[in-house]
């Protein structure tokens, strides 16, 4: 079985409550999974919750809801959490809870990675890359080897680094035990100082092969990027107060 988890933490940092923020009458988490539940390679999509009031938000809608412990200290462990209790879940697709323009031929793209046996990790990456974003240290870069293999991520750029760049998407998949493994591995030095879970991966040697998209995802940390992607949406928000009602 192919299945795709959508981690849904409710009290984010830099944005509270920010996945039940409203897009278009419907929370932003609802909209990311509508979009997951289109990628006709998943064979079940799960929305993994830590809160009652996610639960109590979402009850209109026919989701297949999991609760989950609210001490996971990340989104990986959270689903995690979920795929230990479906044994049949043989590829894993870890989607982020807060891209609601996420593009389901992404995770289709993603999927199909796991044809080659070889492959244990995967993740995705765009070549819509502008000034704004290089500038940006919220917009993660990745650079990759000849092979389209991740060999780093970086938040902040320099002039002689920008060449070869690619927007990373925060998306992953995983084979059941490279997941279950990699849980299980205490955070590299990389990995807190950057915070960035992807380095522990590469400092404990799993490669993670990258599907380059031309997907324009963009993750919503504040309020500023919920008026962006609604905006996007074809959505009018005129103040972070209407975003936050």
């Amino acid at each position: 079985m192919v299945i795709g988890v959508i981690p849904a933490r409710l009290r984010s940092t830099r944005f509270p409550e920010k996945i039940l923020a409203p897009i278009a009458g419907k929370p932003l988490v609802a909209h990311v999974m509508e979009r997951a539940l289109a990628a006709e390679q998943l064979d079940r999509v799960v929305l993994a919750i830590d809160s009652s009031k996610t639960e109590e938000v979402l009850k209109e809608y026919k989701f297949d809801i999991v609760m989950t412990d609210s001490n996971h200290s990340s989104g990986t462990d959270r689903v995690a959490e979920v795929i230990q209790g479906i044994e049949d879940a043989e590829i894993i697709i870890n989607i982020q809870a807060d891209e609601p323009m996420l593009d389901p031929s992404v995770i289709n793209g993603l999927v199909a990675q796991f044809d080659d046996a070889n492959i244990s990790m995967a993740t995705a990456v765009s070549r819509k890359l502008d000034v704004s974003d290089l500038l940006n240290p919220n917009v993660v870069k990745a650079f990759l080897d000849e092979y389209n293999f991740a060999i780093d991520f970086k938040r902040e750029l320099y002039d002689m680094e920008i060449g070869g760049v690619y927007r990373h998407l925060g998306i992953y998949g995983y084979r059941r035990d490279t997941l279950l493994q990699f849980t299980t591995m205490a955070p590299t030095v990389r990995e807190k100082e950057e915070s960035l879970e992807q380095f522990r991966a590469l400092d404990n040697n799993i490669s993670i092969k990258s599907l380059i998209t031309d997907a324009e995802q963009i993750s919503v940390d504040t309020a500023e990027d919920l008026g962006k992607v609604s905006a996007l949406l074809g959505v009018n928000v005129s103040d972070k107060e209407q975003v936050l009602e």
